[in-house]
């Protein structure tokens, strides 16, 4: 009789730690944000090209220069707070493993200038409201002004992905 116990014991921790690893992989992976390209769910990074960041979709962060150095915020800048997340074009980083997609900020930059535009994308999410959000970790700046986006897509190009 022990030793029922013992194998329904032990397989219920076999479960147990089976279920814990589990919940453990879904908190590590991150949620695309509402403003991020469709059909891209196991992607890490967005690099946009307007704006000379990068986001970071595992830990919901934009990445981007302050001063001297690369920082690592749930918000753009100031200069960029009537920038328009949902328009505005995300070069998708397919290929990049790691904690570091601006090491290769400088080809980005070249590649992906300003301005630019690939295939057109469609959002994750429907854009509501005024254009600029502020959500918990993946929006925006609350706007000041009248909340039009300054970014336009013409849904024109011929989309690189990296």
């Amino acid at each position: 009789m022990k030793a029922i116990k013992f194998i329904i014991l032990g397989i219920g921790l076999i479960f147990a730690s089976e279920a814990q690893a589990q919940i453990s992989v879904n908190l590590n992976v991150g949620t695309p944000p509402q403003w991020g390209p469709s059909g891209y769910s196991n992607v890490r990074y967005y690099y946009l090209p307007d704006v000379e960041a990068y986001y970071d979709v595992q830990n919901s962060n934009f990445i981007y220069i302050s001063g001297n150095s690369w920082v690592r915020h749930s918000y753009l800048p100031k200069h960029y707070r009537n920038y328009d997340l949902y328009n505005g074009y995300k070069v998708v980083l397919t290929t990049y493993r790691g904690n570091w997609p601006h090491s290769y900020f400088k080809q980005h930059k070249v590649k992906y200038a300003k301005g630019y535009k690939g295939k057109y994308q469609k959002s994750i999410g429907n854009k509501g409201g005024n254009g600029n959000y502020k959500s918990k970790g993946n929006g925006n700046y609350k706007p000041k002004g009248n909340g039009n986006g300054n970014q336009k897509s013409n849904g024109n190009g011929n989309g690189k992905k990296h």
